[in-house]
Formats: C-alpha cells, structure tokens, sequence
C-alpha cells in the first residue's frame, strides 16, 4: 500500500483529534484505563503514525490537560453570567462537576496518575505545566470577582485537586477511607470552600 503523505493542515487536524477524543476518553473512563489503542484507532489512524505526534501517553494526557485548560474557564465564565444563579450557588457548581469530572466530560488525574506524570516530565516541562496550572486557577479565582496573589491562588489549588483527587481515589487508593460517605464528604468540602471564597470575595470588594 502506498505510504499517504499528509500535510501539514491534515497532520494539524489529526493531532487536535488524537488530544480531543483522548480527552473525552479519559474523562470519562480515567486515564489509566484509556489506552493508546483505543486513541489511535477511533481516530483512525496507525500506533505507528501516533507516535509521531506524541512520543509517549503521558505527553498526550498533559497536552490534553492544556486543552481543556480554555473550556473550564468558558465554563466559570458561563456559571458567573447566568442571571438565575447568584454567587453561591455558580461556585458551588463550577467546584461540584469538576469534582465529579468523569460524568460532565472533565479529566481529573488520579493520585497514581499525577505520580506517573510527574515522573515522566522533565524539569523544564514540570515548571511549565505548574506555570499553566496555577494560571489556571488564578484566572478562575478572579472570575469568581477575588483579587489574587500567589498564596491565594496556591491556597485554592490545593483545596480543589485534594477534594477531587480524593474522591477518585476512594475506596481503591484510599481504603481506610469510608466510601459510603464520599458524596457527603465532597459536599462538605465545597460548602468549606465555597465558604472561604466568600470571605475573601467580601475582602477584595472592600
């Protein structure tokens, strides 16, 4: 069979596609159960030509992290500029599907999965991806009206990953854990937080 030359619009495409349909995959079946395979051949295309985009999985999984960087915050945006919700309720949303990102097309890294990354990025490509992460949450701090500084935004991030991260990890990771209290306990989380949010957007009014 003839070898297909691609260019560079098509190559353009693919890639978007192979980042966009891993994104949805891993979303909503995790990404330690999305496998390469299942990429490359929804999309259409051979393991061999996959490789040439992204050398590895983990490289595949942060660029889609990158990806959908865009579309939460259109998300917040969207939360804070519905008439028919008031502060509260648009934060305790916003923090509510991304804690349960498996069912409203959100990835959220696993405790094993942010340990497997880590260990895979070098120490340029670590600072880049905490460089856009913290970008990331300190754009939706301010979309929820809270001035930021880098204590705060540190601050939001880790409430947020932890809660989400350790939903995901019950009851397998974190066996200790009561798994029949984990949607009681993530509701309790996002009131806590929802709570400290208020306060500091009550002070950056003042």
């Amino acid at each position: 069979m003839p070898r297909v030359a691609y260019s560079e619009e098509d190559r353009e495409r693919i890639r978007t596609a192979l980042i966009t349909v891993g994104l949805d995959l891993m979303a909503k079946q995790g990404i330690q159960h999305t496998t390469v395979e299942q990429i490359y051949k929804r999309v259409g295309i051979s393991r061999t030509f996959f490789y040439s985009f992204f050398p590895t999985k983990e490289d595949l999984v942060v660029e889609s992290l990158y990806w959908q960087q865009p579309k939460i915050i259109e998300y917040v945006q969207k939360l804070m500029a519905d008439p028919a919700l008031g502060w509260r309720e648009a934060v305790r949303k916003f923090l509510h599907t991304c804690c349960y990102g498996e069912r409203n097309g959100i990835a959220v890294l696993t405790i094993e999965e942010q340990q497997l990354i880590f260990r895979r990025l070098s120490a340029e490509n670590y600072r880049i991806f905490r460089q856009r992460q913290l970008r990331l949450f300190g754009e939706i701090l301010e979309t929820f009206g809270i001035k930021t500084d880098e204590r705060r935004i540190g601050l939001f991030t880790n409430l947020s990953l932890s809660m989400m991260v350790v939903r995901r990890a019950l009851p397998d990771t974190l066996p200790l854990l009561v798994p029949e209290a984990a949607d009681e306990t993530v509701e309790f989380q996002i009131d806590a937080i929802v709570d400290a949010l208020e306060k500091l957007r009550r002070a950056s009014a003042s």
